[in-house]
């Protein structure tokens, strides 16, 4: 009997084994294929990217990428061409095509520098900041307390009616005080001629303008800006006090010591870190204050009320408009709010607070 010489699949083997049928290399099996070594090339990359994250703590940072990179085209990228356009003679005629912008170099800052209204201006802005700042922080810190001491309905009432003052729009803030002092017909006018002369009124009050004077301006605007400003101070010393050790407090009780010792004895130090953030804060959103002296001081009408941020404002957008010696006079004041921001972290390393 004659055998075939080739084997049927599946039978056995000469060696008495079995091999599996083999399937054709079509299409699918390739893309499949294809498909698993991504899938495993994909898989090595994302391990190697996780260890690598882990072994440099670069995670918190890549957390922080997207919010960096919102506030990079939102400020950083205006504040470059802000810088570029202070070295640069640059006003209506550029902005329309006429003529290209020129780099005059430090010109326009040798300009604002010997300009005695500049000097002005920064001396008001100093001023003011000195007088307002100390004073939101001290009203704040007070209300802070007191709401420390209310009951959980009372506080949550009195919080958030001040908080209401805090998110006032300031243009709405600003339209407010000036209907409050306006001379005709405003009620601190009419007030202060009720009063009592022993107390400082009489009818020299009446008709009294608060807004074409540098002091009598001011002095709105610092009420204006304490009466908006304390809620936020407020309510942050409120959440500090808040995790103060009770043990320390009835120790310092225990010993002897007033509400006022207990104050600058326990709770102040504990407090510094948060009272420095606070004072940052406030400088940084009242030296360079612009809506509410805009609208109080009436829409530039008095050089002699300028601050640096009415200052900046007049260079920039009255006739003609010279937007580098603006640039420039906004690139001091960034400067100046920097120096401040740099004396603070220095301050709160020295104590600490800061790693």
């Amino acid at each position: 009997m004659v055998t075939s010489s080739h084997s049927r699949p599946g039978t056995p083997s000469p060696a008495g084994s079995t091999s599996p049928p083999s399937e054709p290399d079509g299409p699918r099996n390739t893309a499949a294929r294809s498909v698993s070594r991504a899938s495993a090339s994909v898989r090595s990359v994302r391990q190697r990217a996780a260890i690598w994250i882990r072994k440099h703590g670069a995670g918190p940072y890549l957390l922080l990428l997207p919010a960096t990179a919102v506030i990079g085209a939102l400020i950083v990228w205006p504040a470059i061409q802000v810088g570029l356009f202070s070295f640069q003679n640059y006003g209506l005629m550029q902005i329309s095509g006429v003529l290209p912008a020129q780099w005059i170099g430090f010109s326009n800052y040798s300009q604002i520098l010997h300009d005695p209204e500049f000097w002005q201006s920064l001396k008001t802005s100093v001023y003011f900041a000195v007088v307002v700042v100390p004073l939101t922080l001290v009203a704040g810190t007070l209300v802070g307390l007191l709401l420390v001491r209310l009951g959980p309905k009372m506080r949550t009432f009195v919080s958030v009616s001040a908080l209401l003052a805090w998110a006032t729009p300031a243009v709405s803030a600003s339209v407010i005080f000036v209907w409050l002092v306006s001379p005709d017909g405003g009620v601190v006018d009419w007030a202060l001629a009720k009063l009592p002369s022993w107390l400082g009124g009489g009818a020299h009050w009446a008709g009294f303008s608060w807004t074409n004077a540098t002091l009598p301006a001011y002095t709105v605007l610092t009420v204006m800006l304490v009466w908006t400003g304390f809620p936020f101070i407020a309510v942050t010393v409120l959440a500090g006090l808040r995790t103060l050790p009770t043990e320390l407090l009835e120790a310092a009780r225990v010993d002897g010591a007033g509400a006022w010792r207990v104050f600058w004895k326990v709770t102040f130090p504990i407090l510094r870190p948060v009272f420095l953030v606070l004072a940052l804060l406030s400088t940084i959103w009242d030296f360079g204050m612009f809506t509410q002296a805009y609208i109080v001081t009436g829409n530039l009408g008095n050089r002699d009320e300028y601050n640096l941020g009415l200052y900046e404002y007049s260079q920039a957008f009255t006739q003609p408009p010279h937007y580098g010696l603006a640039s420039a006079a906004a690139f001091v004041l960034t400067v100046i709010l920097l120096i401040v921001t740099v004396g603070y972290v220095r301050a709160a390393i020295k104590q600490g607070s800061l790693a």
